[in-house]
């Protein structure tokens, strides 16, 4: 982490977990198990319904709501689909753009993130743009140029103040849900290569701001270990975000020097 240049980002991705009228009472867990003292930015991104739930419980906290998806439209006959212009009434802040389950199962490519992207700066909320590579992709060393064009698909066309409001999450596919994870030393390289593409296509000043997370199975036992990389500036945490103990205690891990 480097707070001299980047926030500090522990966002959890609940995906289709939970339910609204359970929401309020994590919340409170959560606000009681968190460290008194600010350590980071923390978000949640959880289901749609949750949404309005989710706004009112953290009222007059330092919790920002996310989303985790939306249609890159204003508005139309996209039955299912969610506008970002909904997400502003609800005064969402953050929203994942190309979870890798996304793209998997529902087909989302890299042109659509890029199009997601863009939507969202222009409505002034912070994506959280997913790039990571699958096990065969790492198997043929192919892993750094997957990332190379994830990551040049998703910012095409943004100018440099734009890109630096940006969140990127790398994701590796072979460590989510599977209980592996990247060791230090991998997640660093691949987040350390992350900005330094931005660094190529937008100058020091725009990657060195850039937070860059790390997603993967992160949990309390190797977030501290994690998280002390110099180029890994928090964490999207999947089933560990589902439990406000083991959350706070990865909150808790960001409070390094």
């Amino acid at each position: 982490m480097n707070r001299k240049y980047r926030k500090v980002i522990i966002a959890g991705n609940w995906k289709m977990n939970m339910l609204p009228s359970k929401v309020k009472r994590y919340v409170e867990e959560l606000r009681g198990a968190m460290p008194k003292f600010k350590t980071c930015n923390i978000v949640l991104c959880v289901p749609f319904p949750m949404i309005p739930n989710l706004r009112k419980a953290t009222r007059d906290s330092r919790i920002a709501v996310g989303a985790q998806n939306v249609n890159e439209h204003e508005k139309g006959a996209y039955t299912g689909e969610v506008s970002i212009s909904m997400l502003e009434d609800l005064n969402v802040k953050y929203v994942i753009v190309g979870h890798s389950e996304r793209r998997q199962y529902f087909g989302e490519t890299d042109f659509t993130v890029n199009a997601k992207v863009k939507s969202l700066l222009d409505a002034g909320i912070v994506p959280i743009i997913c790039v990571g590579e699958s096990l065969e992709q790492r198997e043929f060393d192919l892993t750094m140029e997957h990332i190379s064009y994830q990551i040049k698909a998703a910012l095409h066309g943004l100018a440099p103040e734009q890109v630096r409001k940006c969140v990127v999450a790398y994701e590796p596919i072979w460590a989510i849900g599977t209980g592996r994870t990247a060791t230090s030393e991998q997640a660093q390289e691949v987040c350390e290569h992350i900005r330094a593409i931005i660094r190529r296509g937008y100058g020091a000043r725009v990657a060195r701001s850039v937070s860059i997370l790390y997603g993967g199975s992160m949990n309390s036992q190797n977030s501290a270990e994690l998280l002390s990389m110099p180029d890994i500036d928090g964490g999207l945490i999947g089933g560990a975000s589902l439990d406000p103990a083991e959350f706070a205690r990865i909150i808790e891990a960001t409070d390094q020097e």
